[in-house]
């Protein structure tokens, strides 16, 4: 693979990805993702914020000690204590990397941080020397570069490359800028620094007017040589580059003479995994992981893809890990069976865990034809909350054409049963307001998510669901074939989360 043209691949997934409201993952998820990345093939792994929270500073001790060839990186401000703490994370790291960085907008300075140009310029430089007595690796991120004076940021770049910044992150922090703007400010820079080849310089956009992926490609294609992504575009308000459209578009564009180590194979599975854990779905016309993706219903690209794929199919479903011969598990599927799928999928359980999986499983079995990859994952996801205080016991609900919605229910509540009734203007909001009745808090639904995982009619659904209490938001999942009680679920979910 020729140095010059060889693209780093760096997922925050862990990091940016995990900021959205929600989508918090656990010390041992998160292990379970940089495992699964690293098998994908990215480079580095942003591993967390270490100085922002303990858990935060747990999940990059256990990211370190377990992956082995990616580098684990730790974002800092341009703060010494950062620093010495994502320092102190990174200590087992193999190989390791301490982002650190500053805002460099005229924006930034004048109203974040009440400065100058010249002091920020000192203070990048600062932070990227205390961060170099830590690691040889050290990357800067100048903040809000997208709405930088190009001037001012090849200053900035010259000056951190110089204090021995080994990657420079140019930002496009808003989501504001157009692709051969950010691409121009990329050449700039490539054109500009006169040390620019002693760095890397790298691509972080963000979604916010639905250019990420655009920008990153225009960075890439001007010289820039590591792209900042996520899995299923993830992140905060409308998410980063996502991970696999970049990957793909260098695979499919083989004039572009771009090459990556990632295994796309792997690029579905990870998706389903990510999504699963975090709870957040993927839009059905998500360019190369959404469910439509390699889905057509126009009568006149049926008739094209039939006669030669290619007509309509710049993607060989394959490539990205979609096999058409996964195994069919029924309920005559064993252990073993099960076990083996959630491994092709990335989730590797222990036996006590695979044995309420399997048993979630069996009842599942028993109500759908066959479980796909997509309901596994959704198990796996569902088993969490296994040690929830409070549980759903029972649900029955009436409803019908002329019929007056009512429900009844009971709850589990640390091993004491309580029991409501209550009619409702559909059968979810009798069976929310019988919770309501038992958990006697103020509550408020703020957002309400159904889907679907296939199209049969005994399909597993998936509830997401936002509640308020307190003046703060709690987020929430269930899972069912019936949607009234992966509703309630999902509703339970939320209050397990502030209910002590």
């Amino acid at each position: 693979m020729d140095s010059k043209n060889r693209i780093y691949f760096f997922d925050t997934t862990l990091r940016d990805g995990e900021q959205v409201p929600g989508c918090q993952l656990n010390t041992v998820e998160k292990i379970q993702v940089a495992k699964a990345l690293e098998s994908l093939g990215v480079d580095v792994i942003e591993a967390g914020f270490p100085i922002s929270s303990p858990g935060d500073f747990n999940s990059v001790i256990e990211i370190s000690k377990s992956v082995t060839w990616p580098v684990v990186c730790a974002l800092t401000r341009a703060v010494e204590k950062d620093i010495d703490t994502a320092a102190e994370a990174l200590r087992y790291a193999k190989r390791k990397r301490i982002h650190t960085g500053i805002g460099t907008s005229d924006s930034h300075i004048r109203y974040k941080f009440n400065s100058t140009r010249e002091e920020i310029i000192e203070r990048a430089v600062r932070a990227v020397k205390y961060a170099k007595k830590y690691v040889e690796d050290v990357e800067f991120y100048a903040e809000d570069a997208g709405r930088t004076d190009n001037e001012y940021l090849a200053r900035v770049v010259e000056a951190v490359i110089a204090a021995g910044a080994t990657v420079v992150n140019i930002p496009d922090t808003t989501g504001y800028c157009l692709p051969q703007e950010y691409g121009a400010k990329i050449k700039y820079l490539m054109e500009n620094v006169s040390n620019i080849d002693k760095a890397i310089l790298s691509t972080h956009c963000h979604n916010d007017l639905g250019m990420a992926t655009a920008n990153t490609m225009s960075g890439l294609l001007n010289g820039a040589r590591q792209c900042e992504v996520t899995i299923n575009g993830i992140g905060e308000r409308a998410g980063n580059t996502a991970l696999e459209e970049i990957a793909m578009i260098l695979k499919s564009h083989h004039e572009i003479a771009l090459e990556s180590n990632i295994n796309t194979q792997r690029i579905t599975p990870l998706s389903r995994m990510v999504s699963s854990l975090m709870n957040m779905p993927v839009q059905p016309n998500k360019a190369i992981v959404g469910k439509n993706a390699f889905a057509h219903s126009s009568g006149i690209h049926q008739d094209g893809v039939l006669k030669n794929v290619q007509t309509y199919e710049i993607i060989d479903p394959h490539d990205v890990g979609i096999d058409d011969n996964s195994i069919v598990l029924t309920a005559r599927s064993g252990h073993a069976a099960v076990k083996y799928r959630l491994e092709c999928l990335g989730v590797k359980v222990e036996k006590e865990k695979l044995d309420r999986i399997y048993a979630d499983f069996l009842a599942l079995a028993d109500k759908k034809k066959d479980v796909n990859d997509d309901d596994l994952l959704v198990l796996a996801g569902a088993e969490r909350t296994g040690n929830h205080r409070i549980k759903l016991d029972y649900l029955q609900v009436t409803t019908g054409m002329g019929v007056k919605p009512v429900a009844s229910l009971c709850l589990d509540i640390a091993g004491e049963k309580f029991e409501a009734a209550a009619a409702g203007n559909g059968p979810v909001d009798a069976a929310i307001k019988c919770v309501k009745k038992i958990i006697n808090r103020n509550m408020t639904i703020k957002e309400f998510t159904i889907q679907n995982i296939t199209r049969g009619s005994d399909d597993m659904g998936k509830v997401h669901m936002q509640v308020e209490h307190d003046s703060h938001v709690y987020y929430g999942f269930g899972a069912n074939t019936d949607i009234i009680t992966a509703s309630v679920e999902a509703f339970i979910d939320c209050i397990n989360k502030f209910v002590k």
